[in-house]
C-alpha cells in the first residue's frame, strides 16, 4: 500500500497545530506526520515537540522564511520514505476516508501528479483555477474589477459534473502530491514569502507535462487565514501578495521590460488607494 506523509507548518499558533494533530494522529492512512515551525517567536516549539513520538516528527526551522520554505523543510525530511506527500495547512477538518480517497486517484491514475479534495472555506466551496497570463495579472492589480475579474480565471461548475476534474491550479491549503514529482521539479520554490504557491507549482507540473485534479466526491473544511490575519496587517498582507506575483510574473510567466512596467505602475496606484482605504476605515 502506497504511504503517506503529512507536512504542516506552524507558526506561532501551537494551539490550533496541536488540535489539528490530535485529530489525525490516529490515521492509518498517514505513514508520517511531520510539523515544522518556523521559527515560531512564542513557546510552540517547545509545547509542540511534547508531541513528537511514533510516528509525529516536530522540526524547526532556522528562520521565518515563509510558507514553502518551511514545507519544504518537512518534504526534504521525509525523502523517499513515502509515495505521497500532503500539504496541509494547520486549519482544516478533514475525515481519514478524504485522504483515502485521495491516495486511491494516485494509485488507480498514474497520469495524475496531484490531486485535491474541494474547500469549503467561509460558506463558499471552492475548486481550482485557470493559471492567468501576464495581462489577467494586470487587471487583477485594478482594483475596481478585481473580484469580479478574480472569478474569470475560476472554471464553470459544469466542468466538475465528474468524479475527478483536470483543473490547471489549486488551493494550497490541502493537496496530495507524488514524491518523484516533487523530485523532478525540485520542491517547492521558496523564493516567495506567502501566496502565489499555487500558480508557482501549477506552472512547474505544467512545464514537465504533469496533471493536477480535483476529486469532487471529496470536502475538507478550511477555517480562513486566521493565522495570517493575526500577524499581519491588511497592507502588508498586500505588499506581500504583489511582491510574490512580481516574482510569478517575470519568472514563470517570462514578462518582458514593458508587462513588467505596466504591473508595477498598476500596483503603485493600488497600494495608494489601499492605503486611503485603510485610512479612512481607521478614522471610522
Amino acid at each position: 500500500m502506497s504511504k503517506i506523509g503529512i507536512v504542516i507548518v506552524n507558526y506561532n499558533d501551537f494551539r490550533k497545530t496541536w488540535d489539528y494533530i490530535d485529530s489525525i494522529k490516529d490515521y492509518k492512512a498517514l505513514s508520517e506526520i511531520v510539523v515544522v515551525d518556523n521559527a515560531s517567536t512564542d513557546s510552540s516549539f517547545k509545547e509542540l515537540k511534547k508531541m513528537g513520538k511514533n510516528n509525529i516528527t516536530v522540526l524547526k526551522s532556522d528562520g521565518n522564511k515563509g510558507y514553502s520554505y518551511g514545507n519544504n523543510i518537512g518534504i526534504k525530511y521525509l525523502g523517499d520514505k513515502v509515495d505521497y506527500i500532503l500539504i496541509s495547512n494547520p486549519d482544516i477538518v478533514v475525515e481519514e476516508r478524504v485522504i483515502k480517497k485521495l491516495r486511491e486517484d494516485l494509485d488507480n491514475n498514474p497520469e495524475i501528479a496531484l490531486v485535491a479534495p474541494t474547500v469549503e472555506q467561509n460558506g463558499e466551496i471552492l475548486k481550482g483555477w485557470r493559471l492567468p497570463k501576464v495581462k489577467d495579472e494586470v487587471k487583477l492589480n485594478l482594483m475596481k474589477y478585481y473580484g469580479c475579474f478574480e472569478k474569470t480565471l475560476r472554471y464553470d461548475q459544469k466542468r466538475y459534473n465528474e468524479e475527478l476534474t483536470r483543473v490547471d491550479a489549486v488551493l494550497g491549503c490541502f493537496y496530495m502530491i507524488r514524491r518523484d514529482v516533487l523530485n523532478l521539479v525540485g520542491n517547492l520554490d521558496d523564493s516567495v514569502f506567502l501566496f502565489y504557491e499555487e500558480n508557482i507549482l501549477a506552472t512547474k507540473l505544467r512545464r514537465i507535462g504533469r496533471k493536477s485534479y480535483i476529486d469532487n466526491k471529496t470536502k475538507i473544511i478550511h477555517k480562513g487565514s486566521i493565522t495570517i490575519d493575526k500577524h499581519f496587517t491588511e497592507i502588508e498582507k498586500y505588499k506581500m501578495l504583489k511582491d510574490s506575483q512580481k516574482y510569478f510574473v517575470k519568472y514563470y510567466l517570462h514578462a518582458n521590460v514593458f508587462q513588467m512596467f505596466a504591473l508595477r505602475f498598476v500596483y503603485r496606484v493600488t497600494l495608494l488607494m489601499t492605503y486611503i482605504v485603510n485610512f479612512f476605515k481607521k478614522k471610522k
